[in-house]
């Protein structure tokens, strides 16, 4: 469907539960980067079905700028919602250079510990350190990737590829979704994946395939700001998700041999493979986000108590808040390999993650509030 240019949404109120969710995907994302964690590994939901919080973050990351962008540009033009979007592109951008500064320095700084004498290359920053004249402009094309410095790039890339997405959307409506769906099958087929210009890393995670996620999601994005729902209540819809979630619980119990069945499948790229986002990956994760879309109302009491609105403040922060909790993830990593065999450590640092980046992101929440008025004027 086809929307006239003339048509001007009016925006969207904020919705408390992707807030809510968003936060939760933030505090797993730590969780599940602080290896060596037994919290992190078994009290994720990614440790029981076929994706994880990546999945989720990419798509609710794709339907909230997907939304910005169509208001704007139905507002003032194509043109100036591409603008727009360059500039938040570039600001992410920024960020992410920032990162990979400040990371690089603390584990540089960390690999001149006795502790940790072999960290820096360990972890993928071997080549900076021995070539930085050929490392640094790597670094600047997002395709040197060290640990833990995949997830922002593919951001950026599918950032870039969503004015062209939206242009599509308007002459050819849903259809424009085929051309995503094109692309990922070609990220598969070809194969097609970016190079990597780093000797002893790889590319984190696949643009070319997970583009495909962050496009339905600004699909999705723009459905919901012209017709008040991303999708419609589908009484089927539960009948293929729930499935595709069983499925992925069953596999996981029958490969950690939890399970009196033998696997039905091996637990490989095709099947799990992250970082060209497999072909179940997919489905698992817009089962998930079907089924809590779903059942999660809009807003509810529970929502305001104070457990949540500290999930809240996460969510509506949340790149800011995953840019400190890689920092203390690797934080709680190292400490696990200095003080292994305490079992207490794990709750204890875990915990204290949490609150961290509650407060981080209660204080930005705070910082927004007492400036909006400013900014409004």
């Amino acid at each position: 469907m086809t929307v006239p240019p003339f048509h001007v949404p009016a925006r969207p109120p904020r919705d408390t539960r992707m807030d809510i969710v968003r936060g939760w995907l933030q505090l797993t994302i730590f969780m599940s980067h602080a290896f060596g964690s037994f919290i992190g590994g078994w009290f994720i939901h990614g440790a029981w079905g076929l994706s994880d919080s990546s999945e989720q973050f990419v798509l609710l990351s794709g339907f909230t700028l997907g939304s910005v962008f169509a208001r704007k540009a139905a507002r003032q033009g194509w043109r100036a919602g591409s603008a727009d979007l360059l500039r938040r592109t570039l600001r992410l951008y920024r960020i992410h250079l920032l990162v990979v500064l400040l990371f690089g320095v603390m584990v540089t700084l960390a690999g001149m510990s006795r502790r940790f004498p072999d960290e820096a290359e360990g972890l993928g920053w071997g080549f900076m350190l021995t070539d930085p004249l050929h490392a640094i402009p790597a670094a600047l094309t997002m395709l040197y990737q060290p640990a833990f410095m995949g997830i922002l790039p593919v951001f950026i890339w599918c950032m870039l590829l969503l004015p062209g997405f939206a242009a599509l959307e308007a002459r050819y409506g849903d259809r424009a979704l085929l051309a995503a769906v094109a692309l990922y099958a070609a990220a598969w087929l070809l194969p097609l994946w970016p190079p990597s210009l780093g000797p002893d890393t790889g590319i984190g995670f696949n643009p070319f395939a997970w583009q495909m996620l962050y496009l339905t999601g600004a699909w999705l994005g723009r459905r919901a700001l012209y017709h008040g729902r991303a999708l419609p209540r589908w009484r089927w819809g539960f009948a293929v998700a729930v499935p595709i979630l069983l499925l992925g619980l069953a596999l996981r119990l029958s490969w950690y041999g939890f399970a009196p069945w033998p696997a039905l499948l091996p637990e490989d790229t095709l099947v799990t493979g992250k970082e060209g986002l497999a072909p179940l990956r997919v489905l698992h994760a817009l089962a998930l986000a079907w089924t809590v879309g779903m059942l999660l109302p809009r807003d509810a009491d529970w929502m305001h108590r104070p457990l949540f609105r500290w999930l809240a403040a996460i969510g509506r922060h949340s790149l800011e808040v995953f840019c400190l909790g890689l920092f203390l993830s690797w934080g709680a990593s190292a400490a696990f390999r200095l003080w292994p065999g305490h079992w207490w450590l794990d709750p204890l640092l875990i915990l204290a993650g949490f609150v961290a980046l509650a407060a981080f992101g209660g204080m930005l929440d705070h910082r927004r509030m007492v400036h909006r008025p400013a900014v409004a004027a």
